[in-house]
């Protein structure tokens, strides 16, 4: 087992999950609907922060959900948790470990609130303050930069997602996201070639807007894991409010670009970058014409949904981030400084 390798099984992981757990959100919808639920409250930390983000615009998008993101540190050091009336407490996390997480759903519970888990270990201590739990199915991680427990981490959201709404179109769509996943795992070694042009990079922007925010704090986060380059996650709207100012020609900006609500938005400034600013851009779509503009292109599957689209545009990133590991002679299955589990308070 290697990192590539886990890259590699995500297709067959997403569809077991689909298969495994569809049940277990629809009971989890019926129980929300029958608690007249007004708001989800989220607690995670890391890659499952970033799964979190995705949570947070596909829950307010298709559920009408507002999503507070907890801040852990009020159940912990500070001892002074907000009141949590009519919340659905959830906790994200691989492990199922951190304390500070285990401290917000337990917290939940003594205030009455329904909670729920998403863990790859249901046994774990997330799991034990937990009324309900999404096994996330994806076996034994080793690598420890996560990879396929965060796409598990994004289907378990659209699962409830879906279960939630009830809207019964949807479940086509899921159905596909294994085999859109595998599209992208198609181009692994275009993307080895690729990469051979950031081997002295240090530093660059990731961007990404709406669902696909979520997607530019992970491929950020990976590129720091594994590569230690410098690469900080923007939404394009925010970018432009000042950090802009950093680039100038051959300034390296990634940017998730799917076809979309923000997709207008996304191509202005992928074009004001590249006409105006002469930066190098890397950019995953599905869109020609954003493709067109960078000087390393990563297609997607044409008929990807944009609220689907993060479980296949992340797949691009983690490829990107693992073969410019090696382009750089860094060890992909031992990064510098971290471990697998991290247990914060």
């Amino acid at each position: 087992m290697s990192l590539h390798s886990e890259i590699h099984e995500q297709p067959a992981i997403l569809a077991g999950l689909l298969a495994g757990q569809r049940e277990t959100v629809e009971r989890i919808a019926k129980r929300t609907q029958e608690r007249d639920l007004r708001y989800v409250f989220l607690a995670a930390r890391g890659t499952s922060d970033n799964a979190g983000r995705y949570a947070n615009y596909l829950w307010g998008a298709r559920n009408h959900l507002p999503v507070a993101l907890a801040t852990p540190s009020l159940f912990t050091y500070y001892e002074q948790p907000p009141r949590l009336r009519d919340a659905l407490v959830v906790g994200i996390s691989q492990s199922g470990q951190s304390p500070d997480i285990v401290s917000v759903l337990a917290e939940g519970q003594r205030q009455g609130c329904l909670t729920l888990a998403f863990t790859n270990e249901p046994d774990s201590p997330l799991a034990q303050v937990s009324d309900f739990i999404v096994d996330l199915q994806a076996g034994r991680e080793l690598a420890v930069a996560a990879t396929k427990t965060y796409t598990s981490e994004l289907l378990a959201a659209a699962l409830l997602s879906l279960a939630v709404s009830g809207e019964q179109g949807g479940w086509g769509e899921l159905a596909r996201v294994p085999g859109w996943v595998e599209a992208v795992l198609r181009a692994d070694e275009a993307i080895t070639g690729l990469v051979q042009r950031y081997r002295y990079m240090n530093q660059c922007v990731v961007l990404g807007r709406g669902y696909n925010y979520s997607t530019a704090f992970e491929w950020a986060l990976k590129l720091k894991e594994l590569t230690y380059v410098e690469a900080e996650p923007y939404s394009s709207a925010d970018f432009k409010h000042g950090p802009i100012a950093m680039v100038e020609r051959g300034f390296p900006v990634m940017a998730v670009v799917p076809r979309g609500k923000v997709f207008q938005p996304m191509l202005t400034m992928l074009e004001e970058l590249r006409n105006d600013y002469l930066a190098e851009l890397v950019v995953i779509s599905n869109a020609d014409e954003a493709l067109e503009l960078a000087q390393s292109p990563i297609p997607l599957p044409r008929e990807l949904p944009e609220w689907l689209s993060p479980l296949a545009s992340i797949v691009a990133g983690q490829l990107f981030a693992y073969h410019l590991t090696a382009a750089k002679g860094f060890d992909t299955e031992k990064p510098r400084n971290i471990r697998k589990v991290t247990e914060t308070h």
